[in-house]
Protein backbone atom coordinates (compact mmCIF):
# COMPACT_ATOMS: atom_id res chain seq x y z
CA UNK A 1 0.00 0.00 0.00
CA UNK A 2 2.75 2.38 0.86
CA UNK A 3 4.66 1.76 -2.51
CA UNK A 4 1.78 2.36 -4.39
CA UNK A 5 1.22 5.60 -2.74
CA UNK A 6 4.44 6.57 -3.13
CA UNK A 7 4.10 5.70 -6.75
CA UNK A 8 1.29 7.93 -7.23
CA UNK A 9 2.82 10.71 -5.33
CA UNK A 10 5.64 10.58 -7.74
CA UNK A 11 3.71 10.42 -10.92
CA UNK A 12 1.64 13.42 -9.82
CA UNK A 13 4.76 15.14 -9.55
CA UNK A 14 6.38 14.73 -12.33
CA UNK A 15 2.96 15.35 -14.13
CA UNK A 16 2.70 18.50 -12.58
CA UNK A 17 6.50 19.37 -13.92
CA UNK A 18 6.07 18.26 -17.19
CA UNK A 19 2.73 20.13 -17.60
CA UNK A 20 5.07 23.52 -16.01
CA UNK A 21 7.36 22.95 -18.42
CA UNK A 22 4.54 22.97 -21.39
CA UNK A 23 3.25 26.10 -20.07
CA UNK A 24 6.70 27.63 -19.84
CA UNK A 25 7.53 27.01 -23.43
CA UNK A 26 9.48 29.60 -24.69
CA UNK A 27 7.77 31.24 -28.03
CA UNK A 28 10.60 32.39 -30.92
CA UNK A 29 9.48 35.60 -32.44
CA UNK A 30 10.92 36.94 -35.68
CA UNK A 31 10.52 41.02 -35.85
CA UNK A 32 11.47 43.17 -38.75
CA UNK A 33 10.38 46.65 -39.60
CA UNK A 34 8.83 47.93 -43.04
CA UNK A 35 8.79 51.94 -42.35
CA UNK A 36 9.21 52.89 -46.46
CA UNK A 37 7.01 53.27 -49.49
CA UNK A 38 5.97 50.11 -50.15
CA UNK A 39 7.96 49.12 -53.13
CA UNK A 40 10.29 46.51 -54.30
CA UNK A 41 13.11 46.93 -51.66
CA UNK A 42 9.65 46.28 -48.69
CA UNK A 43 8.72 42.91 -51.11
CA UNK A 44 12.30 41.78 -50.77
CA UNK A 45 12.35 42.77 -47.12
CA UNK A 46 9.39 40.86 -46.36
CA UNK A 47 10.38 37.90 -47.70
CA UNK A 48 13.87 37.20 -46.29
CA UNK A 49 11.65 37.94 -43.10
CA UNK A 50 9.55 34.83 -44.16
CA UNK A 51 12.01 33.11 -44.80
CA UNK A 52 14.38 33.37 -42.23
CA UNK A 53 11.43 33.37 -39.36
CA UNK A 54 10.92 29.20 -41.17
CA UNK A 55 14.99 28.81 -41.06
CA UNK A 56 15.03 29.67 -37.65
CA UNK A 57 11.49 27.51 -36.50
CA UNK A 58 9.83 30.71 -35.16
CA UNK A 59 6.78 30.41 -33.45
CA UNK A 60 5.56 33.69 -35.07
CA UNK A 61 6.03 36.88 -37.32
CA UNK A 62 5.77 40.59 -35.96
CA UNK A 63 5.88 42.72 -38.78
CA UNK A 64 6.02 46.59 -37.52
CA UNK A 65 4.66 49.12 -40.00
CA UNK A 66 4.80 52.64 -41.00
CA UNK A 67 3.85 53.57 -44.57
CA UNK A 68 2.13 56.08 -46.65
CA UNK A 69 1.36 53.37 -49.01
CA UNK A 70 2.79 53.14 -52.53
CA UNK A 71 2.93 50.46 -55.15
CA UNK A 72 0.03 48.31 -55.83
CA UNK A 73 1.95 45.60 -57.55
CA UNK A 74 4.22 45.49 -54.78
CA UNK A 75 1.78 45.20 -52.20
CA UNK A 76 -0.06 42.51 -53.58
CA UNK A 77 2.82 40.46 -53.92
CA UNK A 78 3.19 41.61 -50.05
CA UNK A 79 -0.16 40.48 -49.57
CA UNK A 80 0.23 37.37 -50.62
CA UNK A 81 3.37 36.19 -49.17
CA UNK A 82 1.21 37.10 -45.62
CA UNK A 83 -1.61 34.86 -46.52
CA UNK A 84 0.23 32.01 -47.65
CA UNK A 85 2.60 32.51 -45.05
CA UNK A 86 2.59 28.96 -42.81
CA UNK A 87 3.99 30.99 -39.84
CA UNK A 88 1.31 33.20 -37.86
CA UNK A 89 2.07 36.85 -38.99
CA UNK A 90 1.20 39.80 -36.68
CA UNK A 91 1.04 43.60 -37.97
CA UNK A 92 1.75 46.48 -34.85
CA UNK A 93 1.17 49.50 -37.18
CA UNK A 94 2.79 52.54 -35.11
CA UNK A 95 2.06 55.53 -36.80
CA UNK A 96 0.52 55.11 -40.48
CA UNK A 97 -1.18 51.86 -42.05
CA UNK A 98 -2.77 53.61 -45.51
CA UNK A 99 -3.10 52.81 -49.17
CA UNK A 100 -1.32 49.64 -49.89
CA UNK A 101 -0.11 49.48 -46.11
CA UNK A 102 -3.89 48.83 -44.86
CA UNK A 103 -4.51 46.04 -47.63
CA UNK A 104 -0.89 44.18 -45.73
CA UNK A 105 -2.65 45.01 -42.66
CA UNK A 106 -5.68 43.50 -43.60
CA UNK A 107 -3.51 40.10 -44.82
CA UNK A 108 -1.98 39.54 -41.20
CA UNK A 109 -3.65 37.49 -39.08
CA UNK A 110 -3.96 39.93 -35.91
CA UNK A 111 -3.62 43.73 -36.52
CA UNK A 112 -2.13 45.80 -33.02
CA UNK A 113 -1.89 49.30 -33.44
CA UNK A 114 0.11 52.61 -31.35
CA UNK A 115 -2.10 55.31 -29.84
CA UNK A 116 -2.67 57.42 -32.46
CA UNK A 117 -1.96 55.40 -35.26
CA UNK A 118 -4.86 54.93 -38.37
CA UNK A 119 -5.44 52.36 -41.47
CA UNK A 120 -7.56 53.03 -44.44
CA UNK A 121 -7.65 55.56 -47.15
CA UNK A 122 -6.68 52.46 -49.83
CA UNK A 123 -7.78 54.30 -53.02
CA UNK A 124 -5.62 53.84 -55.97
CA UNK A 125 -4.29 57.15 -57.23
CA UNK A 126 -1.11 57.72 -59.51
CA UNK A 127 2.31 59.43 -59.16
CA UNK A 128 0.61 63.15 -57.88
CA UNK A 129 -1.88 61.80 -56.30
CA UNK A 130 -4.65 62.41 -58.83
CA UNK A 131 -7.86 59.14 -58.15
CA UNK A 132 -7.22 57.00 -60.98
CA UNK A 133 -10.45 55.53 -62.87
CA UNK A 134 -12.96 52.97 -61.94
CA UNK A 135 -11.38 50.11 -63.11
CA UNK A 136 -8.56 50.43 -61.24
CA UNK A 137 -10.60 51.07 -57.89
CA UNK A 138 -12.16 47.84 -58.69
CA UNK A 139 -9.29 45.78 -58.93
CA UNK A 140 -8.33 47.40 -55.55
CA UNK A 141 -11.57 46.83 -53.75
CA UNK A 142 -11.44 43.16 -54.52
CA UNK A 143 -8.31 42.86 -53.29
CA UNK A 144 -9.64 44.07 -50.02
CA UNK A 145 -12.79 42.53 -50.11
CA UNK A 146 -10.95 39.13 -50.46
CA UNK A 147 -8.25 39.85 -48.14
CA UNK A 148 -11.12 40.72 -45.50
CA UNK A 149 -12.94 37.39 -46.02
CA UNK A 150 -9.43 35.51 -45.92
CA UNK A 151 -8.96 36.57 -42.15
CA UNK A 152 -12.59 36.93 -41.34
CA UNK A 153 -13.01 40.81 -41.27
CA UNK A 154 -16.03 42.13 -42.59
CA UNK A 155 -15.36 43.21 -46.52
CA UNK A 156 -17.49 46.04 -46.89
CA UNK A 157 -15.41 47.90 -44.63
CA UNK A 158 -12.04 47.13 -45.89
CA UNK A 159 -14.01 48.28 -49.64
CA UNK A 160 -15.37 51.38 -47.78
CA UNK A 161 -11.47 52.03 -47.11
CA UNK A 162 -11.05 52.44 -50.77
CA UNK A 163 -14.95 53.56 -52.27
CA UNK A 164 -16.03 56.66 -50.91
CA UNK A 165 -19.73 56.21 -52.65
CA UNK A 166 -19.66 53.27 -50.24
CA UNK A 167 -22.00 54.01 -46.62
CA UNK A 168 -22.12 51.65 -43.53
CA UNK A 169 -24.42 53.30 -40.88
CA UNK A 170 -22.33 54.59 -38.44
CA UNK A 171 -18.89 53.43 -39.83
CA UNK A 172 -18.47 54.88 -42.72
CA UNK A 173 -20.04 58.76 -44.58
CA UNK A 174 -21.05 58.30 -47.78
CA UNK A 175 -18.62 60.30 -50.07
CA UNK A 176 -15.54 60.23 -47.74
CA UNK A 177 -12.48 57.12 -47.94
CA UNK A 178 -12.81 55.33 -44.84
CA UNK A 179 -10.56 55.73 -42.33
CA UNK A 180 -10.05 53.95 -38.94
CA UNK A 181 -8.42 55.40 -35.64
CA UNK A 182 -7.17 53.31 -33.08
CA UNK A 183 -10.03 53.03 -31.06
CA UNK A 184 -12.69 52.49 -34.04
CA UNK A 185 -10.44 50.10 -35.59
CA UNK A 186 -10.80 48.10 -32.13
CA UNK A 187 -14.47 48.66 -32.14
CA UNK A 188 -14.86 46.90 -35.79
CA UNK A 189 -13.07 44.22 -35.36
CA UNK A 190 -9.60 45.55 -37.34
CA UNK A 191 -7.42 45.76 -34.03
CA UNK A 192 -6.88 43.53 -31.74
CA UNK A 193 -5.60 45.72 -29.44
CA UNK A 194 -3.63 49.04 -27.83
CA UNK A 195 -0.06 48.77 -27.27
CA UNK A 196 2.66 51.35 -26.67
CA UNK A 197 5.19 48.36 -27.30
CA UNK A 198 6.21 44.94 -28.29
CA UNK A 199 5.93 44.02 -24.76
CA UNK A 200 2.12 45.16 -24.49
CA UNK A 201 1.46 43.41 -27.86
CA UNK A 202 2.44 40.14 -26.00
CA UNK A 203 0.89 40.83 -22.70
CA UNK A 204 -2.43 41.38 -24.07
CA UNK A 205 -1.82 38.01 -26.24
CA UNK A 206 -0.67 35.78 -23.10
CA UNK A 207 2.56 35.19 -24.16
CA UNK A 208 4.76 35.26 -21.41
CA UNK A 209 8.19 33.36 -22.13
CA UNK A 210 9.51 34.39 -25.45
CA UNK A 211 13.31 35.43 -27.68
CA UNK A 212 13.14 37.76 -30.25
CA UNK A 213 14.86 37.17 -33.39
CA UNK A 214 15.59 40.73 -34.99
CA UNK A 215 16.05 40.88 -38.62
CA UNK A 216 20.02 42.24 -39.86
CA UNK A 217 20.64 42.71 -43.34
CA UNK A 218 24.09 42.50 -44.83
CA UNK A 219 25.90 45.52 -46.66
CA UNK A 220 25.42 43.36 -50.31
CA UNK A 221 21.42 43.38 -49.21
CA UNK A 222 21.25 47.27 -48.01
CA UNK A 223 22.97 48.59 -51.18
CA UNK A 224 20.34 46.04 -53.59
CA UNK A 225 17.34 47.26 -51.65
CA UNK A 226 18.96 51.10 -52.15
CA UNK A 227 19.42 50.74 -55.88
CA UNK A 228 15.92 49.02 -56.84
CA UNK A 229 14.74 51.94 -54.53
CA UNK A 230 12.21 53.36 -58.02
CA UNK A 231 13.70 57.07 -57.24
CA UNK A 232 17.15 55.69 -57.66
CA UNK A 233 16.21 53.96 -60.64
CA UNK A 234 14.77 56.92 -62.11
CA UNK A 235 17.81 58.41 -61.43
CA UNK A 236 20.57 56.06 -63.32
CA UNK A 237 17.95 55.98 -66.45
CA UNK A 238 18.41 59.68 -66.20
CA UNK A 239 22.71 58.95 -66.11
CA UNK A 240 22.04 56.42 -68.67
CA UNK A 241 20.56 58.41 -71.34
CA UNK A 242 22.24 61.99 -70.76
CA UNK A 243 25.91 59.88 -70.29
CA UNK A 244 24.97 58.18 -74.13
CA UNK A 245 23.47 61.53 -75.44
CA UNK A 246 27.13 63.42 -74.47
CA UNK A 247 28.84 60.27 -76.01
CA UNK A 248 27.27 60.39 -78.87
CA UNK A 249 27.09 64.16 -79.75
CA UNK A 250 31.24 64.25 -78.52
CA UNK A 251 32.81 60.49 -79.45
CA UNK A 252 36.13 59.63 -78.32
CA UNK A 253 35.75 60.99 -74.98
CA UNK A 254 35.13 58.06 -73.31
CA UNK A 255 34.32 59.59 -70.22
CA UNK A 256 30.57 59.24 -70.82
CA UNK A 257 30.39 56.48 -71.89
CA UNK A 258 31.85 54.74 -68.67
CA UNK A 259 29.50 56.53 -66.72
CA UNK A 260 26.35 55.40 -69.15
CA UNK A 261 27.93 51.57 -68.65
CA UNK A 262 28.47 51.95 -65.03
CA UNK A 263 24.76 53.32 -64.31
CA UNK A 264 23.61 50.55 -66.24
CA UNK A 265 24.87 48.17 -64.59
CA UNK A 266 23.91 49.38 -60.98
CA UNK A 267 20.36 49.46 -62.67
CA UNK A 268 19.84 46.25 -64.19
CA UNK A 269 22.06 43.96 -61.80
CA UNK A 270 19.88 44.44 -58.81
CA UNK A 271 16.88 43.81 -60.64
CA UNK A 272 18.53 40.88 -62.13
CA UNK A 273 19.27 39.71 -58.78
CA UNK A 274 15.94 40.25 -57.53
CA UNK A 275 14.39 38.05 -60.41
CA UNK A 276 12.56 41.29 -62.09
CA UNK A 277 15.03 42.06 -65.17
CA UNK A 278 15.39 38.90 -67.22
CA UNK A 279 18.25 38.12 -69.95
CA UNK A 280 16.10 39.09 -72.55
CA UNK A 281 14.83 42.50 -71.40
CA UNK A 282 18.93 43.54 -71.01
CA UNK A 283 19.21 42.37 -74.87
CA UNK A 284 16.21 44.64 -75.70
CA UNK A 285 17.78 47.42 -74.24
CA UNK A 286 21.13 46.96 -75.93
CA UNK A 287 19.75 46.68 -79.18
CA UNK A 288 18.53 49.80 -78.45
CA UNK A 289 21.47 51.26 -77.87
CA UNK A 290 23.17 49.47 -81.03
CA UNK A 291 20.07 50.90 -83.65
CA UNK A 292 20.82 54.64 -82.47
CA UNK A 293 24.58 54.32 -82.45
CA UNK A 294 24.40 53.01 -85.98
CA UNK A 295 21.48 55.98 -87.10
CA UNK A 296 23.83 58.59 -85.64
CA UNK A 297 26.97 57.31 -86.92
CA UNK A 298 26.66 55.36 -90.13
CA UNK A 299 22.78 55.64 -91.60
CA UNK A 300 21.69 59.22 -92.58
CA UNK A 301 18.87 60.91 -91.33
CA UNK A 302 16.48 60.01 -88.70
CA UNK A 303 14.49 57.21 -89.68
CA UNK A 304 13.69 53.07 -88.63
CA UNK A 305 17.38 52.32 -86.65
CA UNK A 306 16.41 56.04 -84.65
CA UNK A 307 12.67 55.06 -84.23
CA UNK A 308 13.80 51.27 -83.32
CA UNK A 309 16.53 52.22 -81.37
CA UNK A 310 14.34 54.56 -78.83
CA UNK A 311 11.29 52.10 -78.21
CA UNK A 312 13.92 49.22 -77.26
CA UNK A 313 15.39 51.28 -74.71
CA UNK A 314 12.50 52.59 -73.33
CA UNK A 315 10.96 48.60 -73.60
CA UNK A 316 13.89 47.43 -71.89
CA UNK A 317 13.97 49.57 -69.24
CA UNK A 318 10.30 49.61 -68.60
CA UNK A 319 10.02 45.62 -68.36
CA UNK A 320 12.93 45.24 -66.21
CA UNK A 321 10.71 47.47 -63.31
CA UNK A 322 7.70 44.97 -63.77
CA UNK A 323 7.49 41.59 -62.31
CA UNK A 324 6.51 39.46 -65.33
CA UNK A 325 7.46 36.07 -66.22
CA UNK A 326 9.00 35.62 -69.07
CA UNK A 327 6.88 36.39 -72.04
CA UNK A 328 3.63 36.05 -69.58
CA UNK A 329 2.21 39.64 -68.63
CA UNK A 330 -1.16 37.87 -67.44
CA UNK A 331 -0.29 38.98 -64.06
CA UNK A 332 0.64 42.33 -64.87
CA UNK A 333 -1.17 44.84 -63.52
CA UNK A 334 -1.84 47.39 -66.25
CA UNK A 335 -1.77 50.55 -63.01
CA UNK A 336 1.60 49.17 -62.30
CA UNK A 337 3.16 48.79 -65.61
CA UNK A 338 1.94 52.58 -66.76
CA UNK A 339 3.40 53.95 -63.66
CA UNK A 340 6.94 52.25 -64.16
CA UNK A 341 6.63 53.52 -67.78
CA UNK A 342 5.59 57.07 -66.57
CA UNK A 343 8.67 57.07 -64.57
CA UNK A 344 11.01 56.11 -67.37
CA UNK A 345 9.71 58.25 -69.83
CA UNK A 346 10.17 61.13 -67.51
CA UNK A 347 13.79 59.83 -66.74
CA UNK A 348 14.71 59.94 -70.21
CA UNK A 349 13.09 62.98 -71.37
CA UNK A 350 14.32 65.17 -68.34
CA UNK A 351 18.00 64.04 -69.11
CA UNK A 352 18.17 65.38 -72.59
CA UNK A 353 17.89 68.66 -71.32
CA UNK A 354 20.42 68.46 -68.55
CA UNK A 355 22.82 66.46 -70.32
CA UNK A 356 22.83 69.61 -72.90
CA UNK A 357 23.26 72.13 -69.87
CA UNK A 358 26.22 69.73 -68.26
CA UNK A 359 28.04 69.54 -71.53
CA UNK A 360 27.58 73.85 -72.06
CA UNK A 361 29.02 73.77 -68.25
CA UNK A 362 31.86 70.87 -68.51
CA UNK A 363 33.33 71.76 -72.32
CA UNK A 364 32.46 75.82 -72.02
CA UNK A 365 33.56 76.75 -68.38
CA UNK A 366 36.41 78.10 -67.03
CA UNK A 367 36.82 75.32 -65.01
CA UNK A 368 36.77 72.27 -66.84
CA UNK A 369 36.39 73.61 -70.64
CA UNK A 370 40.61 73.97 -70.86
CA UNK A 371 40.87 70.43 -69.63
CA UNK A 372 37.83 68.24 -71.52
CA UNK A 373 38.21 70.54 -74.93
CA UNK A 374 40.49 72.00 -77.29
CA UNK A 375 39.10 75.70 -77.20
CA UNK A 376 41.98 77.82 -77.09
CA UNK A 377 42.56 80.39 -80.02
CA UNK A 378 45.92 80.47 -82.15
CA UNK A 379 45.99 84.01 -82.96
CA UNK A 380 48.21 85.84 -85.77
CA UNK A 381 49.32 88.16 -83.26
CA UNK A 382 51.08 85.51 -81.02
CA UNK A 383 53.01 84.22 -84.12
CA UNK A 384 50.61 81.35 -85.31
CA UNK A 385 49.94 81.55 -89.00
CA UNK A 386 47.85 79.50 -91.24
CA UNK A 387 49.40 76.64 -93.56
CA UNK A 388 47.11 77.25 -96.16
CA UNK A 389 46.09 81.09 -97.28
CA UNK A 390 43.69 79.83 -100.17
CA UNK A 391 41.53 77.79 -97.48
CA UNK A 392 41.61 80.45 -94.88
CA UNK A 393 40.92 82.98 -97.62
CA UNK A 394 37.13 80.84 -97.87
CA UNK A 395 35.90 82.76 -94.40
CA UNK A 396 32.89 84.31 -95.02
CA UNK A 397 31.88 82.43 -98.39
CA UNK A 398 28.83 80.05 -98.66
CA UNK A 399 28.17 76.83 -99.52
CA UNK A 400 26.34 73.58 -99.35
CA UNK A 401 26.44 70.69 -97.05
CA UNK A 402 27.76 67.36 -99.18
CA UNK A 403 27.25 64.97 -96.75
CA UNK A 404 25.42 65.17 -93.38
CA UNK A 405 27.29 66.95 -90.56
CA UNK A 406 26.78 65.47 -86.88
CA UNK A 407 28.81 67.92 -86.63
CA UNK A 408 31.46 66.77 -88.53
CA UNK A 409 31.33 66.44 -92.09
CA UNK A 410 32.10 68.09 -95.95
CA UNK A 411 30.91 70.53 -97.52
CA UNK A 412 31.17 71.90 -101.29
CA UNK A 413 32.40 75.23 -101.92
CA UNK A 414 32.48 76.81 -105.85
CA UNK A 415 32.97 72.98 -106.83
CA UNK A 416 35.95 71.97 -104.30
CA UNK A 417 35.25 69.90 -101.25
CA UNK A 418 36.60 70.58 -97.67
CA UNK A 419 36.47 68.95 -94.38
CA UNK A 420 33.98 71.16 -92.60
CA UNK A 421 32.53 71.16 -88.38
CA UNK A 422 29.40 72.69 -87.76
CA UNK A 423 28.94 74.81 -85.22
CA UNK A 424 25.39 73.28 -84.65
CA UNK A 425 25.16 69.64 -83.88
CA UNK A 426 23.19 68.81 -86.61
CA UNK A 427 23.43 69.65 -90.54
CA UNK A 428 21.40 67.76 -93.25
CA UNK A 429 22.65 67.33 -96.27
CA UNK A 430 22.04 69.50 -99.16
CA UNK A 431 21.59 72.73 -96.03
CA UNK A 432 23.36 75.96 -96.80
CA UNK A 433 26.48 76.66 -94.90
CA UNK A 434 28.73 79.93 -93.86
CA UNK A 435 32.07 79.06 -93.29
CA UNK A 436 32.79 81.14 -89.91
CA UNK A 437 36.21 80.24 -89.09
CA UNK A 438 38.92 77.83 -90.05
CA UNK A 439 40.87 75.62 -87.33
CA UNK A 440 43.53 72.70 -87.38
CA UNK A 441 43.11 72.29 -91.11
CA UNK A 442 39.39 72.18 -90.68
CA UNK A 443 36.66 75.07 -92.14
CA UNK A 444 33.74 75.87 -89.18
CA UNK A 445 30.59 76.45 -90.84
CA UNK A 446 27.19 77.85 -89.86
CA UNK A 447 23.50 77.92 -91.26
CA UNK A 448 23.90 80.63 -93.83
Amino acid sequence: MKIRTFLGFAFAIALAAFCTGLSAKTTKIYHFKVEEMIAKPAVMRVEKALEEAQELNCDLVIMRLNTFGGELESADKIRTMLLQSPIGVWVYIDNNAASAGALISIACERIYMHSGSSIGAATVVDQNGEVQPDKYQSYMRSLMRATAEARNRRSDIAEAMVDPDIFIPQISEKGKVLTFTTEEAIQNGYCEGQAENMNEILAQAGIEEYEFHEQRYSFIEKVVGFLINPVVSGILIMLIVGSLYLEFHSPGIGLPLLVAAIAALLYFAPLFLEGLAANWEIIIFVLGIVLLALEIFVIPGFGFAGIGGIVCVVTGLTLSLVGNIGFDFSGLNISDFLMKLFIVIIAVTAAIPLSIWLSRKLFEGRTFGHRLALNEVQNASEGYTVSDAETASLIGRTGIAVTLMRPSGKVEIDGDTYDALSSVSYVEKGTQVKVVGYENGTLVVELA
